[in-house]
């Protein structure tokens, strides 16, 4: 996937451009078969724009931190996906203005802290069928997990990581977010295609 120059290693575009397409395809048949994708973006430099763009299109997604256990014990993660929500509906119905001042503070404190980490998967009802990452040296449990479950992983690969064990491996610069929107909106795009195309 790299060449070595002066000492550097160089990305190949064109295995890169190969392999995205080879990737695409397999976006292009989860869509197809109503599959699910889990975005996993937790870069500060782009996780805002992952967010929004993942909030968007509806779908699921970790941009704070991942939560341990999240498809090794997915069960535990659910409660606390279940609190959430039914903090938020006690909230909007307004079921905390029967409790004093500081109880409310309190509740709103640990609403906001699931709302941190669970908000960007409150949609998922089961397992996802798929991974995208970026960052896999960053995001290593979140690999770990999903090569223990045997789920199938679209990643961003740089130079500094080994590929082997991602199933759908993308060369490309994890550390420049112009790199990474690109291809966050390329994976999700293609998704949102077909998953229309299904549709309609």
């Amino acid at each position: 996937m790299y060449t070595i120059d002066n000492g550097s290693s160089i990305i190949d575009l064109t295995k890169t451009v190969n392999l995205l397409e080879k990737a695409k395809e397999f976006i292009r048949d989860l869509a197809k078969n109503n599959k699910t994708l889990l975005i996993v973006v937790t870069k500060r430099i782009v996780s805002n724009f992952t967010a929004d763009l993942c909030q968007k299109n509806n779908f699921s997604h970790v941009t704070v931190k991942w939560p341990a256990g999240l498809l090794t014990n997915f069960e535990t993660i659910s409660k606390n996906v279940k609190k959430l929500k039914k903090m938020r509906e006690e909230k909007e119905q307004g079921e905390w203005s029967k409790f004093v001042k500081h109880e409310q503070i309190k509740f709103q404190k640990e609403l906001n802290k699931l709302e941190k980490f669970y908000s960007g998967i409150s949609m998922l009802e089961k397992l996802p069928d798929a991974l995208f990452i970026v960052d896999i040296k960053n995001e290593k449990n979140a690999v770990k997990e999903a090569l223990e479950k045997k789920i199938p992983i679209v990643a961003i690969v740089d130079t500094n990581v080994n590929p082997d064990a991602i199933n759908y491996p993308i060369p490309g610069n994890d550390d420049a977010s112009t790199s990474i929107e690109y291809f966050v909106k390329e994976i999700i795009e293609t998704y949102v295609r077909y998953k229309k195309a299904q549709t309609t």
